[in-house]
């Protein structure tokens, strides 16, 4: 080959590799997979401290609940700290105006979407594309803060979902306990499942499998079977099992997780849990802790019973991450929070009793724990009332939950330990 023709050539490879750096197809991108039990990003070992943000979506669109400046600078802050992984509700299902639900909601009636709020969900996993930060993306709920289970039920046999705040915790699961073998049900949320896992971004044009600003597919929000009988266990590792194949199809780059709360979300029996962290395509444990909500600490002495909080939190955790060894899989805690000190929502009342114990968790990360999310970032938010109403500002806490109560606030004193926890993961 002539020397003229050799430096055509390199010239044509140089404009060449400049172009596809330029349409953005350099290089591979880079996706977070598990080897040996660990997490990997980039031929290293990855391990994280992240939040819940589940309203992300909501902000970054147009419509009713968008706020982009919020958005901009909550992931601007995040970002800053060090909160690169963020837990995030895919969108709520069924009509707004309904008591405690979150809105406005991404799925208005099956296979009916709210463009506006789509197109939110893609400028939000843009925006996490610029700042190198990664998402876990939940599709469905147990519970009713975003339509969920019973908004499938309700949409497949008629019958009204339920309301807890209205009807009690206990007729609600009795009813949520349907959706396990309800095959109508389970075929909405596929159609669902499909559309978004599917999708191609509006903003970016790269289809959501080809974007490392997901994390990973979550199959649900703390997916419960609510039962001990064994054809609704059998169900409900059925549809989680089918819904995971989906996923995979569709996504073959992506990790799936459950969203599974471990042993108090399996009816309190391992081998359910160990069924669900055995489901063909799940490549990491998740497992959640409320101290208050299960009853090691009360509201009325939270500082009294923090030690045995956090004694039975280190007994949760262990057990789960001897599973998670033997099963070859990461654990990660993606969602736990500790009330304000004496139970107040109130924005200025203290958080010494949360600081203490989310410095135990935040501890464990790299050790027995490769993640840990906290439950949740509320940022810049000024809540208008306790119990969230059509118009206020998103927080931490979802529609059902008083405002303030476990979400974190940029002024609160916990932004300190967080900091300061990455900056020791980090070292």
């Amino acid at each position: 080959m002539s020397a003229n023709i050799m430096n055509i050539t390199r010239k044509t490879l140089v404009w060449a590799l400049a172009v596809l750096t330029l349409l953005g197809c350099s290089a591979k991108p880079s996706f977070v997979t598990v080897q040996d039990g660990e997490f990997y990003l980039n031929g290293k070992p990855y391990t994280y401290i992240g939040t819940n943000f589940w309203y992300g979506p909501i902000l970054a669109s147009d419509g009713q609940g968008g706020d982009f400046q919020r958005l901009t600078r909550e992931l601007d802050t995040l970002e800053a700290l060090g909160l690169k992984n963020l837990r995030v509700l895919v969108g709520g299902d069924g009509p707004s105006g309904v008591f405690s639900r979150v809105e406005p909601t991404l799925q208005p009636a099956p296979g009916v979407y709210n463009d506006t709020l789509l197109v939110g969900l893609d400028r939000f996993l843009a925006e996490l594309g610029k700042r190198d930060m990664r998402a876990v993306l939940y599709l469905n709920n147990s519970w009713e803060w975003s339509g969920g289970y019973g908004q499938y039920l309700e949409w497949a046999t008629g019958e009204k979902a339920l309301i807890p705040l209205e009807s009690g915790y206990w007729p609600f699961m009795q009813q949520m306990r349907k959706f396990q073998t309800c095959e109508s049900a389970q075929e909405l949320f596929y159609n669902h499942l499909r559309a978004i896992v599917g999708r191609t971004n509006s903003v970016t044009g790269k289809p959501y499998k080809d974007d490392p600003a997901i994390f990973s597919w979550q199959i649900g929000n703390e997916p419960r079977c609510f039962s001990d009988d064994p054809s609704v266990r059998s169900g409900f590792i059925g549809w989680m099992g089918e819904s995971a194949r989906l996923i995979r199809e569709l996504d073959p780059n992506h990790l799936i997780s459950t969203g599974n709360e471990g042993w108090k979300g399996c009816e309190e029996d391992w081998t359910l849990v160990e069924r669900v962290n055995t489901i063909p395509g799940v490549d990491y444990m998740t497992i959640h802790i409320w101290p208050y909500n299960w009853g090691w600490a009360k509201a009325d002495s939270l500082a009294s019973q923090l030690p045995t909080a956090i004694a039975k939190t280190q007994e949760y955790i262990a057990q789960h991450a001897e599973m998670a060894r033997r099963l070859g899989l990461p654990l990660v805690c993606e969602e736990f929070g500790f009330p304000r000190d004496g139970f107040s929502p109130e924005q200025t009342a203290p958080t010494t009793g949360r600081d203490a114990y989310y410095s135990y968790i935040f501890s464990l990360v790299g050790k027995d724990l490769q993640g840990a999310n906290f439950w949740g970032w509320s940022g810049f938010a000024e809540p208008r009332h306790t119990q969230w109403q059509s118009g206020d500002p998103y927080t931490g806490d979802p529609a059902q939950e008083a405002q303030g109560l476990n979400g974190v606030y940029v002024t609160d004193y916990t932004v300190d330990i967080i900091q300061d926890a990455i900056n020791n993961l980090n070292q």
